[in-house]
C-alpha cells in the first residue's frame, strides 16, 4: 500500500506528533514551565458561549497555550501545502483563546535546500494570519534545544 503521506522511518505521523509534544514538554520543563498534554480551554467568537478546545500542551498556573507541528518540506523541497493550512488553523485557535494567555507555537527547525526553515517560511507567507501575541519557536533536535524567532507584540 502507497503511504506516501507518511514520515519516512515512523510508526505513524500520530507517533510522531506526540513523540515530538514529549520533546516541548521536556524542553520547556528544563525552562521551570509544567505543561499538561491535551491542554483544554474555552474558546469563543466575540463572547458567545465557550466550547472547549485542546491544545498539544497548557498550563493553568502560567496561563501558557502551545501547540507543537513536527511538519518537514516535502522530499522534493516542496511546501507542504496541507501542513501549513493546519497552521493556519493553529493560528485560528490561538485568535480565539483567551488573551491573558501566553501562546507558542512550537516548531521542528527544518530547512530546505536553499536553508529557509519551513518556520520562516510560514512568518514570511502568512503573516497577515498570525495574532500579534503568538510567539514563535524552533526546536533543534540534534541538539534538544530551541530558539524564539518570533516574539508576542502584545501591547
Amino acid at each position: 500500500m502507497d503511504n506516501s503521506f507518511q514520515r519516512k522511518d515512523s510508526v505513524s505521523n500520530a507517533h510522531v506528533g506526540r513523540e515530538f509534544e514529549l520533546r516541548a514538554q521536556s524542553f520547556f520543563a528544563t525552562r521551570g514551565i509544567q505543561l499538561k498534554s491535551n491542554y483544554k480551554i474555552g474558546i469563543s467568537i466575540e463572547g458567545h458561549k465557550k466550547k472547549d478546545h485542546a491544545f498539544d500542551l497548557g498550563c493553568d498556573e502560567q496561563k501558557i497555550l502551545v501547540e507543537c507541528k513536527s511538519h518537514r518540506w516535502t522530499t522534493g523541497n516542496n511546501v507542504p501545502s496541507a501542513k501549513m493550512t493546519v497552521w493556519n488553523e493553529a493560528m485560528y485557535y490561538f485568535y480565539l483563546a483567551p488573551r491573558n494567555y501566553r501562546k507558542i507555537m512550537f516548531v521542528l527547525h527544518d530547512c530546505n535546500k536553499r536553508g529557509k526553515s519551513l518556520a520562516s517560511y510560514y512568518l514570511d507567507t502568512y503573516r497577515h494570519l498570525i495574532p500579534s501575541d503568538v510567539e514563535f519557536w524552533e526546536y533543534y533536535e540534534q541538539k534538544s534545544t530551541a530558539t524564539q524567532i518570533k516574539a508576542n507584540h502584545q501591547v
